[in-house]
This record gives C-alpha cells, sequence and structure tokens, in this order.
C-alpha cells in the first residue's frame, strides 16, 4: 500500500529523516515508533504531503505521489487534537468530508451509519463535542477520516491527550476497528506498550533511521540493537569475554561454577555483547544446577513493588547491576535489600547483540 524509497527530510544543517525505506501492507497496522526528534511524525507527514522531502520517493497502492498535493492522496489523518467542529453534531462531523465530495445523499448516509456504529456511537448522532468524554471524541474523529473510505489512516499519537486507563481502553479499540473495517492504519507513537499491543509490524526510529523492523514479539524477544532492546521493555546488557566453545554455545566462565553462555552466532569474535530480559532470570538463595545456561551471582540493592511483580536491583560482584522482575505469586524467591542471591537464566535468553560488533 506504501512504499517509501530513500526518503529523507533536512531541515537546514539538522536531518530529520535519513534515507529510509519502508514498505507497509495493504490493511495492515503499521506503526513507527521512537523517542521525540527521532523523525516518525516527519515521516508521517511526508506521506500525508504535509512536508515535502528533500529527496526520495513516496509511492502510494503503486503511484508515486511524492510532489503530489495532500488533497490528491487518498489517505486521511488523525491528530493528537482530534479537531472536531465545535458547532457540529456528532453526525454533522463525520458527514462533512462525504459532503465536501459531494457523494449522493443515499450512499453518504448508508457510509455514515456504518462508521456511526464502526465506532460503536449510535445514540450519539445529536450530540456536540463539548458532550462528549475524551475517548468518545476520538472515536468520531476516527469515523470522521474512515467514511472517506482512504487507502490509508495515517494517526499520530491520536490517545497522547487520554488518561491512562481509557488510553488502554481505546488501544484495544483502535485494533478491533481496523480488523473490521480492513484499512491501512500507519500509527505513530513514543509508547513502546501501545505499539507492540496493537501493531502487527513495528519500525523502531532512532536518529532519523529505521534500527529494526518486526512483528512485536521479534522486536522484544530478538532485538537488533541495543537500541532497540533498551527502548522496548526492559533489558540488561551485558559484556561478556569468550572462554569457550561447546556445541555452538559460547561460555564466559567466572569461576566458582559461574558463567554466562549464549548461542553462536555465526560469528567467533572474543567479546560479544548480549541482553537478557528481567522475566526471563530466576532467583536463587543458593547455587543451582543451569546445565548450559547462566548462572551469576550477586546481592539485591533495592526492590520496588509493582503490584504483580517486585522489580529487583542486583548489584554483581564486577559491579554491574541486573534488573530482575519477580512476579508475586508467594513462590518467588528472596528479595530483600541485602540478600546474597544467584541468578539464572538459560542460553536461548541471552541474545547476542548484533550491531556491537
Amino acid at each position: 500500500m506504501i512504499t517509501l524509497s530513500k526518503l529523507t527530510k533536512e531541515f537546514g544543517d539538522a536531518t530529520a529523516v535519513n534515507g529510509i525505506d519502508l514498505e507497509i501492507a495493504d490493511g495492515e497496522f503499521f506503526s513507527m515508533l521512537g523517542p521525540s526528534g527521532c523523525g516518525k511524525t516527519t515521516t508521517l507527514r511526508m506521506i500525508a504531503g504535509f512536508e515535502e522531502p528533500t529527496s526520495g520517493r513516496i509511492e502510494l497502492a503503486g503511484e508515486d505521489v511524492t510532489w503530489t498535493s495532500p488533497k490528491t492522496r487518498n489517505v486521511n489523518m488523525v491528530f493528537q487534537n482530534y479537531a472536531l467542529f465545535p458547532h457540529m453534531t456528532v453526525r454533522e462531523n463525520v458527514e462533512f468530508g462525504l459532503k465536501i465530495k459531494k457523494l449522493p445523499k443515499a450512499e453518504a448516509a448508508e457510509r455514515i451509519e456504518r462508521m456511526i456504529a464502526a465506532v460503536r456511537m449510535e445514540g450519539f448522532e445529536s450530540r456536540h463535542p463539548a458532550q462528549l468524554s475524551g475517548g468518545q471524541q476520538q472515536r468520531v474523529a476516527l469515523a470522521r477520516a474512515l467514511v472517506n473510505q482512504p487507502a490509508a489512516l495515517l494517526l499520530d499519537e491520536p490517545l497522547g491527550a487520554l488518561d491512562l486507563k481509557l488510553r488502554k481502553e481505546m488501544q484495544l479499540e483502535l485494533k478491533s476497528i481496523q480488523q473490521q473495517t480492513g484499512t491501512t492504519f500507519v500509527y505513530v507513537t513514543h509508547d513502546q506498550e501501545e505499539a507492540l499491543t496493537m501493531s502487527d509490524r513495528v519500525a523502531v526510529m532512532n536518529g532519523g533511521n529505521v534500527e529494526q523492523i518486526d512483528d512485536p514479539r521479534s522486536l522484544y524477544e530478538r532485538p537488533r540493537s541495543a537500541f532497540v532492546a533498551d527502548f522496548i521493555g526492559t533489558s540488561n546488557l551485558l559484556t561478556i569475554s569468550v572462554d569457550s566453545w561447546d556445541g555452538g554455545v559460547a561460555r564466559a566462565s567466572l569461576g566458582e561454577g559461574l558463567q554466562i553462555t549464549c548461542r553462536e552466532n555465526g560469528d567467533r569474535s572474543e567479546t560479544k555483547t548480549v541482553t537478557v530480559r528481567p522475566e526471563k532470570i530466576n532467583v536463587h538463595a543458593g547455587p543451582v544446577e543451569v546445565g548450559q545456561g547462566s548462572l551469576v551471582r550477586g546481592r539485591i540493592v533495592e526492590n520496588v513493588y509493582l503490584g504483580s511483580m517486585t522489580k529487583l536491583i542486583v548489584e554483581l560482584s564486577t559491579g554491574e547491576r541486573l534488573i530482575v522482575h519477580e512476579l508475586n505469586d508467594d513462590t518467588g524467591g528472596p528479595s530483600e535489600a541485602g540478600t546474597d542471591v544467584f541468578l539464572s537464566w538459560g542460553t536461548d535468553h541471552s541474545f547476542v547483540i548484533e550491531d556491537e560488533r
């Protein structure tokens, strides 16, 4: 549906988007995720036609639209500020775009009813925006955009103005609406959980570049760079010196039965950077048998109660600190600050960061 080729945007001496390549499939929920200033909103605005690229190419459904005006592109955009017309009712807001297109009344009425039903706003047609909650206003903005049957809907952090509980509810609503309509959604957010919850695929951006494009599980479980590992969820990064290789497993021996292991990744370099997620780490009061897995020793320096889990910060003898998430199910290991503990995790949970070599 959307193809970006070597797309670049410069503002004076600053490069906001640095020659990125993206392909977004028809009917896909695609998110661009990254910190402020990474280029994700600028990219979205170039797709919409609100920003002209410095160089590169934008195709929409196979047609080159790089230099065409926004009104000639079959895309609609939803902003964080929903920009509903305050003097119009819900129905009039949804109908507005169809009036501009001068669509026949019968077809317009059918589309309006279908879209209002899709966003679950039946019974609110005669209300004005001031009489609606934030979530309801967001649904109306979606209906107004989707009623025009765009080839793609571009969403620039549309949930940012909502409170946390409503935002989580609307994440599921958005995904449901996207699946129901089959419209291609291109979504910009800095919220990692939001992107993982809704998206078919996610592009993680940093400094105007695309660090990784993948499905949510692959992004979380197999990050390809230290930035992605750190930005998606919480991760522990460890640099190890490999002492031996055994059946495709690299081992860094720490003495006294302690070790850190990882899978061979086609490169037998002596130094590797690995990442391990906090929830993959097990806490033990004493040493345990781990086979080819990892086992380290440290001391709990801080514990933070987070409801369903406790976050432990464990300092190793090397001075490095690991974050561990321990489920509060009454079966966990020791968790008091000052306690000496052993930490273990499986070999497959030490994922090698490729770009650190």
